[in-house]
């Protein structure tokens, strides 16, 4: 596996919550203000890993369950409709 940067961070106090500052960190995985992460804590290592969320925003008037109607023809369907694609 391959290791990054290690960085040493002391936490502090913001407002009622406890928090590091590592916006270096998250400037090398390509995160900006208002960017939307998964975090996963696992107890028993004591490790926290954060990483860049790949879920969408869908329109409004666009559900998660036409969504997944839509994922699901298109897996059906994939060899037909990558044959339209190539003609």
């Amino acid at each position: 596996m391959q290791r990054g940067i290690e960085m040493e961070r002391k936490v502090s106090k913001f407002g009622n919550s406890l928090g590091i500052t590592m916006t270096d960190a998250l400037k090398q995985i390509g995160l900006d203000q208002g960017d939307t992460v998964i975090v996963e804590v696992n107890q028993s290592t004591g490790e926290i890993t954060i990483r860049k969320s790949t879920k969408v925003a869908l329109p409004n008037g666009i559900s998660e369950d036409f969504m997944d109607a839509l994922a699901e023809v298109i897996n059906e369907y994939d060899h037909t409709l990558q044959g339209l694609k190539d003609r």
